[in-house]
């Protein structure tokens, strides 16, 4: 039995590392560290946080390889450094950032990137008490934001209306990792303190513990399992071995598997592909990125192959898989962030499946997340609860253009979500005010220069 291989059709998965000309180049990177992933990105953009005053934080179209210009436009709004950000999954031209300034900015990016360096938000949020330290949109309802901060709070934000919804003060210690399940009724903390914490922000309860998912000091990460109801974590023992756990969510006293990877001291950060149900980790410090295949049955996990490189990671991402080479069989893309030479560089790595058939391989590719709300705010706030619009890949069916829902009361599939228009803030009424009444004050000098009255 020692010599027995799990089929399937994911086992054979290679990594074809890009060519230098093919990478992102010459970034100046910020030196502020953390529990984030250091880069994010969506179908049309990545970012990343840059050295210098502002806060700045540069976003890349795809298109635009090769060495990074020192003159190109960033974003540059905060009064400290971006500690995180991340892309709105609906609105592929919306990224929000957090700060050492305690405040939360969302930013609007052109069609075609950034024309000219940005400073006024579209919205700015205010309500924590110290740096903000992670972002997470909500995978299912429109324009819902989590945040976490060194005050030891989760705090939901509605971004369109620019108002803070629920607050949950249930640490006393720093919060290492937040994530939302697959339709987004909880939130899952991990935190200094070794408890993992299922939160229901609509309820302000926590629903759910671990109280030692991880025995070692360093951070954990996790991931939700897509809809099987099963959550991982990734962390440390006592002696620094790393560690894998799947775990139950409808019954947290004990970890259904463990898989011991290595001893190493680069904290793990894990990617779950729900419609494959394959699990990435990616280790900060590693040049390899291991990767397993998740069932609902015992083994629960095991391991499919391992990706190798010389090249370091500081940090890590997996984009949407709307924008696969279908192809050329391409199953997964990575953005790999790395420090060469003083400066960071972004290369693009694809997972491929061979195959011999240049057809589309339907067996490879289920549907897939649309980009299309499930919810509103309102809804979601209100306890509707829905799973993700699908897609399929499939060219012949429209490819990303064609949509279909996951469930009878979702949305329309395919359809944009409505145009993004944020409450004005009191500043920018006040100048709306101010300019009004400068108008009116040149139309009441001309009435009067004609001899006309105003009454």
């Amino acid at each position: 039995m020692s010599g027995f291989v799990r089929a399937s059709k994911y086992r054979h998965v290679y990594v074809e590392p890009p060519k230098t000309e093919e990478t992102y180049r010459g970034f100046r990177l910020s030196t502020a560290t953390g529990e984030q992933q250091y880069v994010k990105g969506n179908t049309k953009f990545f970012a990343l946080a840059l050295s210098g005053g502002g806060g700045p934080m540069a976003v890349v179209p795809y298109a635009n390889k090769g060495t990074y210009a020192t003159s190109t436009p960033i974003i540059a709004g905060h009064k400290g450094a971006v500690l995180d950000f991340d892309f709105n999954p609906f609105h592929e031209h919306l990224i929000a950032s957090a700060s050492e300034d305690l405040t939360i900015k969302v930013w609007g990016i052109p069609p075609d990137g950034l024309a000219e360096t940005l400073t006024e938000p579209l919205v700015d949020l205010h309500g924590h008490a110290r740096k903000v330290t992670l972002l997470r949109f909500h995978p299912t309802a429109n324009n819902v934001l989590g945040s976490v901060s060194g005050d030891f709070s989760v705090k939901v934000w509605d971004i369109e209306k620019g108002s803070e919804v629920q607050s949950t003060q249930a640490h006393d210690q720093l919060i290492q990792d937040l994530v939302w399940d697959y339709e987004g009724k909880v939130w899952a903390t991990t935190c200094k303190d070794k408890v993992v914490r299922l939160g229901d922000p609509r309820q302000d309860a926590i629903v759910g513990r671990i109280k030692e998912a991880h025995q070692g000091a360093k951070s954990a990460k996790m991931q939700f399992l897509g809809p099987s109801g099963k959550l991982a974590t990734v962390g440390f023992t006592k002696q620094s071995q790393r560690q894998l756990k799947i775990w139950d969510v409808r019954n947290l006293e004990k970890q259904l598997t463990k898989i011991d990877i290595d001893q190493a001291a680069g904290v793990i950060l894990p990617y779950f592909d729900p419609d494959t149900k394959v699990l990435y980790l990616c280790g900060k410090g590693d040049g390899n990125i291991r990767y397993y295949e998740c069932v609902n049955d015992k083994p629960f996990c095991f391991p499919l192959s391992e990706y190798k490189s010389t090249s370091a990671a500081k940090g890590s991402c997996f984009l949407p898989k709307r924008g696969l080479n279908v192809m050329k069989c391409e199953t997964a893309k990575c953005l790999k962030l790395t420090s060469q030479n003083g400066q960071g560089v972004v290369e693009p790595l694809s997972f491929i499946v061979p195959r011999k058939s240049d057809m589309f391989q339907e067996d490879l590719y289920p549907d897939t997340a649309s980009g299309a709300p499930s919810v509103t705010a309102d809804e979601w706030l209100g306890g509707s609860n829905a799973p993700p619009v699908l897609m399929s890949l499939n060219p012949d069916a429209g490819g990303p253009g064609s949509a279909k829902s996951s469930n009878n009361n979702a949305r329309e599939a395919g359809s944009a979500p409505k145009a993004f228009t944020p409450a004005k803030s009191a500043a920018q009424l006040q100048r709306e005010l101010d300019a009004a009444h400068k108008r009116i004050e040149v139309l009441s000098k001309r009435l009067r220069d004609a001899g006309l009255s105003a009454d």
